[in-house]
């Protein structure tokens, strides 16, 4: 079995920053591409930033500047570190980690639980 575990939403005024983590754990052999979504009230779900086994990283115009995506290898986790926020980024966020399982060959999408985090004065 694989977990996906997230920490790190809640309220935060405009202007304010969060840190958002996301930790997979379980019979994993490898992981490859670790993802953020977010979803906001009647909006399509949105990719956020994504980062790669080896480092490569792109982010949604939206947040560029702004948010910062990061791992750690050795804690199958993956940050994202939210600056400058305004009320347009509030949204539940989700994690996403592609995971070759152990006795598998193939990488799966593993889905975190989503945590909302929500902008507000």
């Amino acid at each position: 079995q694989v977990q996906l575990v997230e920490s790190g939403g809640g309220l935060v005024q405009p202007g304010g920053s969060l840190r958002r983590s996301c930790a997979a754990s379980g019979s994993i052999a490898e992981i490859n591409t670790m993802r953020w979504y977010r979803q906001a009230p009647g909006e399509q779900r949105e990719l956020v930033a994504y980062i790669g086994r080896g480092g490569s990283i792109d982010y949604a115009d939206s947040v560029k500047g702004r948010f910062t995506i990061s791992r750690d290898n050795a804690k199958n986790t993956v940050y994202l570190q939210m600056t400058s926020l305004a009320p347009e980024d509030t949204a539940v966020y989700y994690c996403t980690v592609d995971i070759r399982r152990l006795l598998t060959s193939t990488y799966v999408s593993y889905w975190g639980q989503g945590t909302q985090v929500s902008v507000s004065s």
